[in-house]
């Protein structure tokens, strides 16, 4: 189909605005952690996929993390199997842990590592188990949310987080036209598998890669007011406020959490997105706007 002069201005436009972004960003490496729920949106998801070639593409190291929280609780819901969360965290014993390993380093890892490489992409799929990429231990969890009659959800024992990452197979894939998609489990010096929030373990791997920014794609505009309104600009003490007085709450704790431990470990800056929006992560990237919340280290003195 051939372009209108008026269309194809606009596309220069975009492109000549895209440039200093581009040269800014050139080698460095960026942390996107896609939720399961924006794999739902066909459109979306193909959509995700060619922004992680493009960037790719241009000069930029994109390491994915991904969750599936849907997909798990679809199938543990198929195999009656009863779920429930505490401080964030899926609560997983051992048999719960066979359905969340199937179906994140399985089903949900390579339809997205299948979708990157049609949009012209190389991705390759890994857990936290393949070369011990992700050393864990059990978490700690808040033992006061456990109460009498939720004893049959007590069981933490598969629920973990990250001790330590070996950076070496990242490093090789960043050095390489390999883009890594990585699956939120990880393993102990025993060989026990962890179920690891795959918020924490993205903000984990932005700070030992030395990440110039940690991007979260969720299903909201991003970090909200009381009233409901978007906070486009945050410094890590004004998350901590709004954590203080009840404004963050729930799960968009271990986001905020994970955020805020990776810019204080040196990443430039991490941006909650709302992932409905088309094209999100390159709109925040490569445009002024932005289409969520950037928290960065401004003003934290």
């Amino acid at each position: 189909m051939s372009l209108t002069k008026a269309e194809a201005l606009d596309i220069a436009r975009v492109l000549t605005e895209a440039l200093p972004y581009i040269q800014q960003f050139t080698k460095k490496t960026f942390v996107v952690k896609l939720g399961g729920s924006a794999m739902r949106d066909t459109t979306l998801f193909e959509s995700f996929a060619r922004d992680i070639v493009l960037m790719k593409l241009v000069g930029m190291n994109p390491i994915v993390v991904h969750g599936g929280g849907p997909q798990i609780g679809d199938l543990l819901a198929r195999l009656n199997i009863p779920t429930k969360f505490i401080d964030g965290h899926r609560v997983t014993d051992k048999e719960t842990m066979k359905v969340v390993e199937m179906v994140l380093g399985g089903s949900v890892n390579a339809e997205i590592v299948s979708s990157i490489n049609r949009s012209g992409g190389s991705a390759v799929g890994l857990t936290g188990k393949d070369g011990q990429l992700i050393r864990a231990k059990p978490v700690q969890v808040d033992h006061s949310n456990l109460h009498a009659e939720n004893d049959k959800f007590s069981d933490m024992s598969c629920v973990g987080e990250v001790e330590q990452i070996d950076t070496a197979i990242l490093n090789a894939m960043v050095d390489s036209h390999f883009i890594p998609i990585i699956a939120p489990i990880g393993v102990d010096s025993a060989g026990n598998t962890y179920n690891i929030n795959a918020d924490l373990v993205a903000g984990k791997l932005a700070s030992v890669m030395e990440a110039e920014k940690l991007i979260l794609l969720t299903n909201t505009k991003g970090l909200l007011d009381k009233k409901g309104s978007l906070l486009s600009g945050l410094s890590v003490k004004d998350v901590k406020a709004l954590v203080d007085d009840g404004t963050i709450t729930e799960g968009m704790l271990p986001k905020v959490k994970c955020a805020t431990d990776a810019i204080n470990s040196g990443v430039t800056s991490a941006h909650i997105l709302d992932g409905r929006v088309p094209h999100a992560v390159l709109l925040e990237i490569f445009t002024s706007e932005g289409v969520g919340t950037l928290i960065s280290n401004r003003n934290n003195n």
